[in-house]
């Protein structure tokens, strides 16, 4: 049986411009707003990969990798 999949949430917040749309589509809310509200990893145990903040960041700050 296969267990759950894992994932890194990889932000570089040199790019991050403090739009929320990334958090503002996590399904999960793995991730969220710092105090600043720049993207920051709230719970990597809540990501399913589904890409949604990779794909929404309009700065290409965030990179979802799953773990091997």
């Amino acid at each position: 049986m296969a267990g759950k999949k894992e994932f890194l949430i990889k932000i570089n917040l040199d790019f991050c411009k403090a739009c929320g749309l990334c958090y503002s589509y996590c399904p999960t809310k793995a991730i969220g707003p710092d105090h600043e509200f720049r993207a920051s990893v709230k719970d990597v145990a809540k990501c399913i990969g589904c890409l949604q903040c990779e794909n929404y960041c309009p700065d290409f700050a965030i990179e979802i990798e799953e773990k091997k």
